[in-house]
């Protein structure tokens, strides 16, 4: 699983929910830029590291030897929990994973290498394992 090599906070604050700022897109990483093929995040949500790694698993496996994949996201926020049967109180929880804030319009796996419809497969193989709608998208789709 993905997670930062040192971080200079150890835990941090949770991020206020304002409805204007989860319903805005990215901005940042909203092209296809190394692959031919990616999977663009049409909803917001928080992608934990193991639900990025079981789809890399998927990608991979649907692959084969042929194609390259690359991750456009990583999982350097951590979400802490107080253990179980533990009282209220006595501070904040240990941290448990790490996640990565997905917005509207995120590029979040490219593959290049590949078919178009191998492509699509392994990117609708994926999609079942995170917790967000996507689509598919060419690089020319993206292109400004």
């Amino acid at each position: 699983m993905l997670f930062p090599k040192k971080v200079k906070h150890r835990k941090w604050q949770v991020m206020r929910k304002s409805p204007e700022k989860l319903l805005a897109a990215d901005t940042r990483g909203v092209t296809v830029s190394f692959g031919s093929y990616g999977l663009k995040a049409t909803t917001q949500s928080r992608v934990r590291s193991n639900q990025i790694e079981a789809a890399r698993r998927v990608i991979s496996r649907t692959l084969g030897k042929t194609g390259k994949i690359w991750i456009r996201i990583f999982p350097d926020r951590p979400v802490t929990k107080k253990a179980a049967e533990v009282p209220m109180g006595k501070g904040k929880g240990d941290p448990d994973y790490f996640m990565f804030e997905v917005k509207p319009g995120r590029i979040l796996f490219e593959i290049d290498g590949v078919p178009e419809d191998v492509a699509r497969e392994a990117m609708r193989k994926a999609t079942a394992k995170l917790p967000l709608k996507t689509k598919f998208v060419n690089r020319e789709d993206t292109r400004v």
